[in-house]
């Protein structure tokens, strides 16, 4: 049996995958580029705020108890429920909705606009919770074969076949008539890095995980402590953590990897490689595979890039729920130039995050600290962003107009992070900052693969390969690694 593994990457599908085989008797070692862990789920502390720097809540909460389960643990963070689970408002009204659980709660808010609005509802929900339900399988199998993956493919019931020719806005547009409404529960799409005009009508099984099936959480403390709880549990294993390295080269022999070479010509070696890096960028600019050269990588569809601001501000915002967006009032025009039109810009779309609002350990009493997100075109489209900060100052401001409340006098704290940062933290392709897109040639069988083609001891974990991104995604994305792993160490035994 290979006992060694060497994981390079110290993310959530890295740090998972390492304390599964830990437990299951590996000897695990994990290098990462950066001076800490959970890549894109990651934290920043400053000026006495601290701040989740990428997801801000998480979905299908029972993915982490199976994974504390399967660990023989206990689940090493707390999380607990959001009702709402967001508000959304739009600049042409000052109606805020507030996205309940309770489905009748919701459904009163759009009665004047939509009186048939819940029974609509209900049946797009009862749609999507058969898509889930018959699709799992789907997302929680390995494949090593195409033919395999379109077998696979083939146990899903039959009736959802002409979902798959629409997208995802189409599909919410059958079952719901309010232009609102229409809006808001398409909004998830954008949680996948794409807009609900080009993601596939399958993702509609998403609204089920929302509203129906289990909902939205935050981590009590903020979502760093998911990282933190892991990382603590993998000190119990002596699951060793090397910083500040990064992989620029390897050597190999015959289909063996045998090391992965550091920028400072360092050798890792193990019995087992297993890369937390993007799975297609590593295999193009590392392993230099023809497939994924870069006239290939640019040749993909990449979800959008990201600007995110940290805000630290000396007031508090009661009426502020702890996740918010603000739409304006051209919501298909924003969603057909924001991959392909800097110009967009001038009047962006934001999600605001007040982590201190259930966490008011994460910024001094009395304050505030918050999290904005704006979709914005990655560096393939928008090189330069010497503008960011006219751009931030154009988003505070519509943040105070909306609120009614100038926070700019408030600001005693400020980060921005534009798409090329995103791109040198992360090694993220143009500054993506959810990589590979969910198209329907881009899921499944047709995603980059969890195994290597050429070295057959080299596996893949996270949001790059299947099943795909979002953090419960990355979970099972551990699992099925892990269970390469088991199957190649059977062979080797």
């Amino acid at each position: 049996m290979a006992k060694s593994v060497l994981i390079a990457g110290a993310g959530l599908g890295g740090l998972a995958t390492a304390l599964r085989l830990a437990k299951k008797g590996y000897n695990v070692e994990i290098i990462e580029k950066n001076s800490m862990s959970g890549g894109r789920l990651g934290q920043l502390e400053k000026d006495g705020f601290t701040f989740d720097t990428g997801p801000s809540f998480f979905s299908m909460s029972y993915e982490f108890t199976d994974f504390a389960k399967d660990c023989n643990i206990n689940l090493p963070f707390q999380y607990y429920q959001l009702d709402p689970l967001y508000s959304v408002n739009f600049s042409r009204s000052p109606k805020t909705y507030h996205l309940y659980n309770e489905i009748r709660r919701l459904a009163d808010q759009f009665r004047e606009e939509e009186p048939a609005f819940e029974a609509g509802f209900r049946r797009y929900l009862e749609k999507s919770r058969r898509l889930y339900h018959d699709t799992n399988v789907v997302i929680k199998s390995n494949y090593d074969s195409m033919f395999q993956y379109l077998l696979t493919l083939m146990k899903v019931n039959p009736v959802h076949l002409p979902v798959i020719f629409r997208s995802f806005w189409q599909q919410v547009s059958r079952y719901v008539k309010s232009n609102d409404a229409r809006e808001i529960l398409s909004l998830v799409a954008f949680f996948l890095g794409k807009t609900p005009f080009d993601t596939p009508a399958v993702y509609t099984l998403l609204s089920y995980t929302e509203f129906m099936h289990d909902g939205y959480y935050n981590v009590t403390g903020g979502m760093y402590r998911i990282v933190e709880g892991i990382v603590d549990e993998l000190k119990k294993e002596n699951v060793r953590i090397i910083y500040n390295t990064e992989i620029t080269d390897y050597i190999s022999e015959g289909r063996t990897l045998k090391f992965l070479v550091d920028r400072n010509y360092k050798k890792w070696g193990a019995d087992i490689i297993i890369i937390n890096a993007d799975a297609a960028v590593f295999r193009g600019r590392i392993f230099k595979r023809r497939e994924f050269s870069e006239e290939k990588l640019n040749k993909m569809e990449w979800t959008m890039g990201s600007l995110t601001i940290y805000l630290g501000i000396k007031c508090k915002l009661p009426e502020i729920q702890h996740h918010n967006y603000y739409l304006g009032n051209n919501y298909r025009e924003y969603a057909d130039k924001v991959f392909k039109n800097p110009e967009i810009m001038e009047k962006p779309y934001y999600y605001v995050n007040v982590l201190s609002r259930s966490n008011p350990g994460c910024a001094p009493e009395g304050c505030e600290s918050l999290f904005f997100v704006c979709p914005v075109p990655d560096l393939r489209l928008k090189k330069n962003w010497d503008d960011k900060d006219e751009i931030v100052d154009s988003i505070i401001d519509d943040f105070s107009k909306r609120i009614k409340k100038d926070i700019r006098p408030e600001i005693v704290s400020r980060t921005v992070y534009t798409p090329a940062d995103w791109k040198d933290q992360f090694n993220l392709y143009c500054g993506s900052g959810l990589g590979l897109s969910h198209k329907m040639m881009q899921i499944g069988g047709f995603r980059p693969r969890n195994f290597d083609e050429v070295y057959e001891n080299v596996f893949y974990t996270g949001a790059s390969t299947i099943p795909g991104t979002g953090l419960p995604m990355v979970i099972i994305s551990s699992k099925l690694t892990t269970e390469r792993v088991e199957e190649y160490s059977a062979k080797k035994s």
